[in-house]
Parts: structure tokens; sequence; C-alpha cells
């Protein structure tokens, strides 16, 4: 009898090029059946660009696929799907306003006389969801789920095609601690019943917990594949940028001095529900403080935020920035009191994704004269510009300054903001999830220009939902739970048991009733 294959997936010499950059220079990857196979590098390392690849997405100049010790051909996610090579992506490819039920049947719908049958389908969805724990309503519109429920959608839209081996790509960038340790077991679950899962990170706590196997890319290369239990978190985090990488954050006691923001009784309706998002929430940032506002994902962090940034009108209270009332100002008046804004959705709000890198780099100074003259804009001066940030921030792509944004990888689009918000040298910066997807070498390095610019004397406000983060780089946690501030607390004082508590509603101290 002929022996099974010791590898279910085979990748080998796989070599693809982009404009100006070599993405995968030789790689070769080896996926066993049932195992969680981790696929770690820096932003830019070509994690995704490979995975693609192999979804069908891109074809490759150099190289072969073997599935089950034979060669196929993948031309497309069709053939992929055939194959039964399913993938979850970073970014989630879900239709809005359709169901839960109509987004998983997409694309396989059960037909008869033309007319869509959804009553098997329906049948199938709820076993696979029973088996494998990925409790969603299928009849809910994707606009109105949590992402962590979206992103059991997209797992379940896999299972539904009988997929075997499941690619995913980035799978906790979006998940808040709760959802992570949900999709860590849902994981370990499926391995279980034998389906072979490869999973793109850079969170080394995560791959140390789940994955059986990690391959290592650095720059477009293959740097080697290591057994985790053979491991730690210092050499894979070596291996993958190349030098040892601090782990922890490296600062002094804060030194606060006058208020740069002042926030009084703030309320911002919902746009989902009635009820406000944000509920009479005062808070002050002093110059040379980073204040951390703490919580599980939808309780009014980001519509707080809006209100702050002028993307969303306010229906109450009052917001003081160096003094000036700014409460119904403009974005750009905003700005230019002295406000940065590094945001949480960088494609949405951060960048015009088919404009150049160089012109992102200018998107809020392009009128002032160092830019333009009597109306026009200075190339030479942006491009200039921007070449002196790309150098400063360490910003890779294939054609510097001409890179489109929307071709760049998710990592280094997010460098590409925070290099512009920081250097506009401004009082207040106002940081939401400034390291969301970012290797730990990009991390290390944003955290020490927050904190630089903490002690240079300005005002940083993070909204954060990675406990690690708030932990080591706040100099007080506030804590929203439904709205509101539930507690303020001391990031040396406290632990992150205790902060899961505030997080959860299970526990409350906000000064007023201490002082009642």
């Amino acid at each position: 009898m002929e022996q099974a294959p010791e590898y279910v997936i085979e990748m080998l010499h796989i070599t693809k090029e982009f404009p100006g950059i070599k993405a995968n220079d030789d790689i070769t990857l080896q996926l066993k059946k049932g195992e969680i196979h981790a696929l770690l590098g820096e932003n830019g390392a070509g994690k995704s660009t490979l995975m693609s690849v192999l979804f069908g997405l891109y074809q490759p100049e150099e190289g072969v696929i073997k599935k089950d010790g034979k060669v196929v051909t993948i031309n497309n996610p069709n053939d992929a799907t055939a194959l039964h090579i399913g993938m979850v992506h970073q970014h989630f490819k879900l239709v809005d306003v359709f169901t839960v039920l109509d987004n998983i049947i997409l694309g396989a719908e059960e037909t008869k006389f033309g007319f869509l049958q959804k009553k098997n389908a329906r049948k199938k969805v709820q076993e696979l969801s029973e088996r494998y724990g990925l409790h969603v309503d299928l009849d809910a519109k994707i606009e109105d789920i949590t992402v962590g429920m979206q992103q059991r959608v997209e797992i379940l839209k896999m299972l539904y095609r009988d997929n075997e081996i499941l690619i995913f790509d980035e799978p906790t960038a979006v998940l808040t601690p709760q959802e992570i340790e949900e999709l860590m077991q849902i994981m370990k679950g499926l391995a279980k019943e034998g389906k072979s899962l490869l999973f793109i990170s850079h969170k080394l706590n995560e791959i140390m917990e789940v994955s059986d196997r990690v391959t290592v890319l650095r720059k477009g290369k293959y740097i080697g594949t290591v057994n985790t239990s053979e491991t730690t978190k210092e050499e894979l985090s070596r291996m993958m940028v190349g030098r040892p990488v601090q782990l922890v954050v490296d600062k002094d006691e804060a030194k606060p001095a006058e208020p740069i923001l002042t926030v009084e009784h703030l309320t911002v309706p919902s746009k989902v529900h009635k009820n406000n998002a944000v509920k009479d929430v005062s808070l002050t940032v002093h110059a040379g403080e980073i204040v951390c506002i703490a919580g599980i994902d939808g309780n009014g962090q980001s519509e707080f935020v809006y209100g702050l940034t002028g993307l969303e009108k306010t229906s109450g209270g009052k917001i003081t920035l160096c003094g000036k009332d700014i409460t119904n100002a403009s974005i750009r008046e905003r700005s230019l009191d002295g406000m940065s804004h590094i945001p949480e959705d960088r494609h949405k709000h951060g960048l015009v994704l088919d404009f150049t890198l160089e012109q992102n780099m200018v998107l809020q100074r392009y009128f002032e004269p160092k830019f333009q003259h009597a109306g026009f804009i200075k190339f030479g001066a942006v491009r200039e510009y921007a070449e002196y940030l790309i150098e400063k921030f360490d910003v890779r792509s294939g054609q510097g300054p001409v890179t489109i944004a929307r071709s760049m990888s998710g990592g280094n689009q997010q460098k590409a903001i925070v290099a512009r918000e920081i250097d506009r040298d401004l009082p207040l910066i106002i940081a939401v999830q400034p390291t969301r997807g970012l290797d730990v070498g990009a991390i290390e390095y944003i955290h020490s220009q927050l904190v630089a610019q903490r002690d240079a004397g300005k005002a940083v406000l993070l909204v954060s939902l990675e406990l690690d983060e708030v932990m080591s780089l706040s100099d007080r946690i506030l804590v929203m739970y439904e709205g509101e501030i539930v507690g303020e607390l001391d990031p040396k004082k406290t632990t992150v048991e205790e902060l899961g508590l505030y997080m959860a509603g299970a526990k409350r101290n906000t000064g007023k009733e201490a002082a009642v």
C-alpha cells in the first residue's frame, strides 16, 4: 500500500516579483496534515504574498506547489477551492448588507429551477457552527455584527466549502483579548479534526500558544523553520528582525505639565441604536503624559475619538485644546490648532489609497507656503519631504515616494501615517491603535516614538485594545465601558486581570463614587 505523503501542501522555491521588489525570493514552505503552522515575519516580509500565491490570487515567476505529493496549478481562487484550500483575508471579504447565511453560501449556492435553495445550506451551516463552536446569528446583517463575529463568518465560509487547508492572514489583528482566546480554541479544534492550518502572524505570544511549527521570512527570503516547543519569543524575534528586539517599553517617569486637552461632559450619539455611544465623558490630558483609553472594542472609544477629531457631531459637552474651545471647529481647524490624529481605520480615514505615498505625506499640509506658491504645489518640496520621512521612519515600499499607497503592506501604510502625524510636531497626538497589524520591530519603534513625543512635552492620548500596550506605554489608564469612563488606573499599581474586570464592566471606580 502506498504511504501517504508527509506534507499535505508543499510550496517549493517560490519566487514572486512586483515592480521594484522581490516579494518572495526562493521560499519553501511545507505543511503537515493536522498541524497549525505559523508564518512569521516583519511587515512587508512577503507573508501575505506567499499565501496569496497558494490561494491563486498571484502566479509565481518560479517554483512549484504540491498537494499530497502531486504538483498542482492554481490559477485563481476557484482552483484553490477545488483543491480544498480556503483563506480568511486580513481585510474581510464580506458583503455588508447581506445576511450571515447569504455571505457563507455566496458563490457556492444551491439552486433549483433558478431559485436559491437555502434550507439545506442553513442546516449544514448550523451543523458546522455547532461542531466547531462558531456560534453566530445566521439572519443578522454583516454590518450589524462585531468584527469577531465577522471573522467567524469567514471561517464558516471555508468550512462550508469543505476546505481542508485553512489559511488565516493576521486573524487576530482586529480582535479583543477575549475573542483572540476564543479563536485560539477554535483553531486548535480545527486542527484536532484533521484540518491543516497556515497562520500568518507577528504576535509572538499567540504563535507560542497555538502553533506546532513556525516558518520565518525576512525581507522576502526564507530564514528557517523551527518547532514551537523548542524555541523562545526572543529567538523568534531575532530571526524575524535580524537583531535582538526589546519586547518591553523603556521609559522614565512622566512629568505632566499644563493641560493640553480638556474634555467636559462629552456626549456623542450612536449611529447604530437610539442610545448615545459616548455618555457624559470628562477627561484631561496634560503635556508630557500618555493617557490611554482601554476597553473592549465597541464600547464607545471609536465614537469618542470621532467626536474629538471632528469626524462625528457631538450632541453635548465641551472640548478645549490648548485653551481654545474647539467643540464645533472643523477638522482642518482642529488640525491647525494643534491636533495630530493616527486613526483607527487606516484605509478609511488615514490614507487616500489611490494617491502616491508622497501625496499622502502632505495631506494636511499641502496648502502651507513650504509646499505651495500662488496656489500651485511645489512638487520638488513635497518629494524632498516624503523622502525625508521615508528614511527617518523606515517606510518600505517598491517605488519610494511614487508608490501608490494601496499597493503597500498594511504595516508600512501604518508607518507612513505615524511618520506624517508625529512629524507635524503638534501639542496633541491622538493615537488610535497605532500598532495594529505591526511586527515587533515596528511596534518597538512606534512605542519609542510616542515616548519621545511625551518626553518632548507633547500630550499623547492613546486608544488601544492591546492589553500589553496599554500596560507598558501609558502613564494613566482610563477604562471605557458602554460609553462611560468606569475607572482610572495606575499601570504601575494594577494588573492585567484587574484591568480586564473594569473592561468587562464588573468593576467601577471613577473617582466620583470614591468622593461620595
